[in-house]
């Protein structure tokens, strides 16, 4: 039986800024590269889900409105969304392979129901090859019923969705031992078992306008599945060489495992 696992790839990495507007656009040589990961992983014997940013930044490369009015970041989503996932399409084509939208809300994974009807469409596009591509439902959630960012939802599509390890692919390479924009002698830590309480409540610290979540949200996530005997590995998402060994030749060379 393959290895389920789920890749989320976030808008720090996903985007970067174009140096004729300044505006954020999507990476798309970062977009190609990891579409190149998930068939070679696929190939490996791996059942891959995406959970995907960057829908924001794609519409706001078509429609300049302020992300920070919540209408107008669910507008911008709305637009986003099918821009992102042509991209995506575009590049999986390249290796003949089908990708999907699975758009999702915090509800879904408080009805027993709906998750089970969200588990069987995944568990069919697995079936056929199909790499489903999930994010959260923007455009119609409602302040009470979201996640807020994609590392917690990517915990949970993990969790629900029969996945036993997350990988998430950040602007950082590990976890470290300190700050590391703080503390030139900051070790990453290579393996962690544990998370302490005041490290899951430090202020949320996002690298960008993009960004909603920092190291904090992804802590949370790796408390969320640590407590639930599954697994989360922490590595870049510019240099893909540590997911890559880690993954396909069981090597660990870089990055953060988090495991009971």
């Amino acid at each position: 039986m393959n290895q389920r696992i789920v890749i989320k790839v976030g808008s720090h990495v996903l985007t970067e800024t174009d140096s004729a507007t300044g505006q954020r656009i999507i990476a798309r040589d970062r977009m190609r590269a990891l579409v190149n990961l998930i068939s070679d992983l696929q190939k490996s014997g791996y059942e891959v889900l995406l959970v995907s940013s960057g829908a924001v930044a794609a519409g706001s490369t078509k429609l300049g409105l302020d992300k920070k009015v919540i209408a107008n970041k669910q507008a911008l989503a709305a637009i986003g969304q099918p821009l992102l996932l042509g991209m995506y399409q575009s590049k999986f084509n390249d290796y003949d392979m089908l990708c999907s939208q699975i758009l999702l809300s915090a509800d879904d994974f408080d009805s027993r129901k709906a998750t089970a009807h969200a588990k069987a469409a995944i568990d069919k596009l697995l079936e056929h090859g199909v790499i489903p591509i999930i994010n959260e439902n923007d455009a119609t959630a409602v302040e009470e019923l979201v996640f807020g960012d994609n590392d917690r939802l990517s915990a949970h599509v993990a969790y629900y969705f029969d996945a036993q390890l997350l990988i998430i692919l950040s602007d950082i390479r590990a976890y470290y031992d300190k700050d590391p924009n703080k503390h030139a002698d900051a070790k990453p830590r290579k393996v962690v078992t544990a998370i302490e309480p005041e490290e899951l409540e430090a202020a949320h610290s996002p690298n960008n306008e993009y960004a909603t979540g920092g190291i904090v949200t992804k802590l949370q996530s790796a408390d969320f599945l640590l407590q639930r005997n599954r697994e989360m590995f922490l590595a870049s998402g510019f240099d893909l060489s540590d997911v890559r060994s880690y993954l396909i030749d069981g090597v660990h060379q870089g990055g953060t495992l988090f495991r009971s």
